[in-house]
Parts: C-alpha cells; sequence; structure tokens
C-alpha cells in the first residue's frame, strides 16, 4: 500500500526500439545460436548493433522466408548479444550470439532496404524457481545432453537447479518443429514448460 493507503501504480513496461532478424528457428534466454549473415542488410544491421553494443531481436518466421522480402515475425522473440564473430569469407559474416531477454513485438515497420525494426517491450524476467521432484528426471537427461554438446553449444554457468533455465535449455535441444518451440518461449510459467517436456519426453521412454 503506498501511504496514502492506495495501491501503487505498477511500474510501466520496459521499452526499446530494436532492429529484428526474423529466422526459421527460435533463440531462448541465456542460449546460444550460430548465424552465417550475408544479405547486406544485416551486415549492416550486425555491424551497427556491434558499434553501439547493442542487442538486435530474432524472432521466429510466422509467414515468409529468410532471404528477400521481409518476413512477418511471430510477437515474442529473443535479443540476441553477438558473443563472437568472424569473416572467414569476403562478404560472410559469420555470429555466435547468446540469448537475452524476451520481448513482445509493439509495433513493427520495414526500412527502405527491407530491415525490420520494431518496438518492443521486454518482457519480465523470470524468478528462478526450484525444478520440481516429479520433473528431476530432465535434469539427469540434460546433464548428458549439454556433455555430448560441449561448452560451444550449452555454454555455462549450468544452473542445474533452476527450473527456468533447464526448461529454456531442453526446449532448444528437442528435435521438434520450432512453432513448438515457439509456444515454449512465449510461456511465461516455468514449471508448466517443464511439465510439457517431461510429457512429451516420457511419451519416448527418454525419461521416467
Amino acid at each position: 500500500m503506498s501511504w496514502f493507503g492506495r495501491r501503487a501504480a505498477p511500474a510501466a513496461p520496459e521499452r526499446m526500439e530494436i532492429p529484428l532478424f526474423p529466422l526459421n528457428s527460435v533463440l531462448f534466454p541465456g542460449g546460444a545460436l550460430a548465424l552465417k549473415v550475408f544479405e547486406q542488410r544485416y551486415l549492416d544491421m550486425v555491424a551497427d548493433c556491434m558499434r553501439r553494443e547493442a542487442p538486435f531481436g530474432i524472432c521466429l518466421i510466422a509467414s515468409g522466408q529468410e532471404v528477400g522480402a521481409p518476413a512477418e515475425p511471430h510477437p515474442v522473440g529473443t535479443l540476441a548479444h553477438v558473443a563472437h564473430w568472424e569473416m572467414a569469407s569476403l562478404g560472410i559474416l559469420e555470429l555466435a550470439v547468446r540469448g537475452g531477454r524476451r520481448f513482445r513485438i509493439v509495433d513493427a515497420h520495414a526500412e527502405v532496404y527491407g530491415l525490420l525494426r520494431a518496438e518492443v517491450e521486454l518482457l519480465p524476467e523470470a524468478a528462478a524457481v526450484a525444478v520440481p521432484a516429479a520433473q528431476r528426471g530432465l535434469v539427469a537427461l540434460l546433464e548428458k545432453v549439454a556433455a555430448d554438446a560441449g561448452p560451444e553449444r550449452m555454454p555455462p554457468p549450468h544452473e542445474w537447479d533452476d527450473a527456468v533455465w533447464v526448461g529454456y535449455r531442453l526446449a532448444e535441444v528437442l528435435p521438434v518443429q520450432p512453432l513448438a518451440k515457439q509456444k515454449l518461449l512465449e510461456l511465461d510459467d516455468a514449471v508448466s514448460r517443464l511439465e510439457i517436456l517431461f510429457r512429451y519426453l516420457a511419451q519416448r521412454g527418454l525419461v521416467k
């Protein structure tokens, strides 16, 4: 309650303007993704973001293609921060990005040369929550996956006790259609995400 007996108004959602990189892949918070950039609009975008030390947004494509005309993105995506880059071949930029905050697109428009730019609302960061006993089998499975994948694919820190982190890491390696991964990204409840993942994997005999 406020000093005057009325409930304080909730803080306004944090907003920012970012360029978008629509892909046929889903980036999860804390995740790692390798990108090969060759279109001039995205080369310019990455150069500008690195100069300003600013992220760009990765969204799953809802309609359209990765190359050519601007694609229509799903409204929820993830901020991408450049962790490493190299240009082994002229005009082809190889990037390693790390996933940051999730966001929801408020408004988007295509610039003259085809780059999508959007005003986005940053979604709240999920608080750490313990992995429920009923889904502990997921942790053992993920430990094996992480050992096979190596630190480049699943970089530390490894937060085995956090349902948020465990759910994101399993969702990104799950061999399912990108749209299914998008639905898992959009879920706000970490335990619900684990329950869905456990059900899917238990049906295939991978956890018990």
